[in-house]
């Protein structure tokens, strides 16, 4: 499970300056304030690109932490190929929201024509980082759990 992109200028700002060490210590706070489980974490930051290593305990703290960290303005790539899952884990998916989506919308491309009602699901998937269903932006990416998780 490499290297994931996201959308450079999008996301939340945490004041990033030219000290990548700064600014990998800045991420990290703001990873682990989402109470995820990703003390066993590190980040280091290399340019616009986000280093995650470590180990965390299964597959959705994974996607969670690849979210809470990509959507982060001025990061454009996450690799997280040093990441581990103790449980095992899967490719996650994920889903890029552009501009008029709504989770319903998201959850009709994500699992098909009828299943918007689903959208619960994805807003789920997301939190903490998501705060409200009605709170997403262009160019967010979130991460999109399968029917049976």
């Amino acid at each position: 499970m490499g290297f994931f992109d996201f959308v450079k200028d999008a996301g939340k700002a945490l004041g990033f300056g030219d000290d990548d060490a700064d600014n990998a210590a800045k991420l990290k706070e703001e990873l682990d304030s989402h109470g995820l489980g990703t003390d066993n974490v590190t980040i280091e930051i290399e340019g616009d690109k986000a280093v995650i290593k470590g180990e965390v305990e299964d597959q959705s703290i994974f996607e969670k932490a690849m979210v809470a960290v990509g959507n982060t303005l001025g990061i454009s790539q996450v690799e997280a190929s040093e990441l581990n899952v103790a449980s095992g884990g899967s490719e996650p998916v994920f889903i890029t929201v552009e501009k008029g989506d709504t989770l319903w919308a998201l959850s009709e491309r994500a699992y098909g024509k009828g299943k918007g009602n689903e959208y619960n699901r994805i807003f789920e998937a997301n939190t903490p980082m998501l705060s409200h269903p009605d709170k997403i932006y262009p160019g967010q990416v979130l991460r999109i759990p399968s029917l049976d998780e």
